[in-house]
């Protein structure tokens, strides 16, 4: 039952969690990743998350930081879902059966972003809520100079009665530990057979004590970026630090900026490195959710581990063109338009396409019935405009 302004509303009749909301409108030419690995009795749902929905507002065209005193003119603007929405698009768009449990504003924000994730991408929503009274919380990003500031407001959502079915059955989930803290969902979760992929934000107290992420025993894969990693290992090389991570979780993964990402998996002792795709930078907001969605998509598919950074490092760099973090995810048209064009282009390193060779037995025709949707400079217009 889909929760809506306190009310609860009934599903159509016989249908599933995947089924009530519309299709996104890259559906024409999504294709299924694990297609071929489904069968009766699997869970309806690929990836479970949980965590805050934010209406982010993003500034670009900056020339500089904002200068204390003064006023600063945009020559960009772009608004959508943030927060855990950016993960929730990304594994949507690359066809995974996404189930977010989160709360939302009771206020036009927090409509405009159930809609934007239920109807404008097929997230089920089936075990979300609308707050009475509660307005949602929202993130200005300011990007300049390849980087961007944030300042958020809100407050925390009145903490919901358990739900007994969350979480609910899944190939995977997507946790966002917390220094210090556990979840225990991300416990339940693993012990029913889902795979946990785990990121971590900025530890605020400077701590970095590894032993303050205790809920990694319970993770299949680990995603910090360069800084973290080396952080929370006492090492002074993001390689190392990888190695390290592994110690304490099966698959880490270590992201290194500009110079792309490297991973460990410490039950088979392989590891790979994938240079980053160099792009001109519109808005790097949910680049790393981004990422970590494609690498998701890869594992559970099956990919050997070089293709699955390959395509999360991919996926990443056609989503910093665009504005926003949720709405700049790519789909698969998107990333077989790339594969199309970079092919076309004359003098091309022969080993760099050979990279990317395995997405030739994946792909759609680049060809799709509509455009994705956006971040749009505001919210609220006509159903005409």
């Amino acid at each position: 039952m889909t929760t809506r302004n306190g009310k609860q509303l009934p599903k159509p009749a016989g249908a599933g969690p995947f089924t009530a909301g519309r299709p996104g409108p890259d559906a024409a030419t999504c294709l299924d990743p694990l297609a071929a690995l489904r069968a009766p009795g699997d869970p309806d749902c690929d990836v479970y998350l949980t965590g805050s929905v934010f209406l982010d507002i993003i500034f670009t065209g900056l020339d500089s930081a904002p200068v204390r005193g003064t006023e600063s003119w945009a020559r960009g603007m772009g608004s959508s879902p943030g927060g855990v929405a950016n993960m929730a698009t990304a594994l949507a768009r690359l066809g995974l059966r996404t189930s977010l449990a989160a709360a939302f504003g009771d206020d036009h924000y927090g409509e405009y972003c159930w809609d934007a994730l239920e109807q404008g991408e097929g997230i089920d929503l089936s075990l979300s809520r609308t707050i009475p009274g509660w307005h949602s919380p929202v993130t200005v990003s300011m990007a300049y100079e390849g980087e961007r500031t944030m300042v958020s407001h809100g407050h925390e959502a009145p903490q919901p009665e358990p739900a007994p079915d969350c979480p609910p059955p899944a190939r995977a989930a997507v946790a966002a530990l917390t220094p210090g803290t556990r979840a225990e969902w991300i416990a339940q979760a693993a012990r029913t057979g889902t795979r946990v992929f785990a990121d971590v934000g900025w530890d605020e107290s400077g701590r970095w004590d590894p032993d303050d992420l205790a809920d990694l025993e319970h993770c299949e894969a680990f995603l910090p970026n360069a800084a973290e990693a080396m952080r929370y290992t006492r090492t002074d090389c993001p390689r190392a630090a990888a190695r390290a991570l592994t110690e304490r979780v099966p698959l880490a993964v270590v992201t290194l900026g500009a110079e792309g990402a490297y991973a460990v998996d410490g039950s088979t002792g392989e590891s790979a490195e994938v240079p980053a795709i160099q792009v001109e930078a519109l808005d790097p907001t949910g680049a790393g959710d981004v990422f970590v969605a494609g690498f998701v998509t890869g594992t559970l598919a099956g990919w050997p581990l070089a293709d699955r950074l390959a395509f999360a490092g991919l996926t990443a760099a056609l989503s910093v063109q665009e504005f926003g973090g949720s709405l700049s995810a790519p789909g698969w048209s998107e990333v077989a338009a790339w594969w199309q064009s970079v092919r076309a282009v004359r003098d091309q390193d022969p080993p760099a396409l050979r990279r990317y060779g395995f997405l030739e037995r994946l792909l759609p025709a680049p060809a799709r019935a509509g455009p994705l949707r956006r971040a749009v400079p505001t919210i609220g217009f006509g159903r005409s405009a």
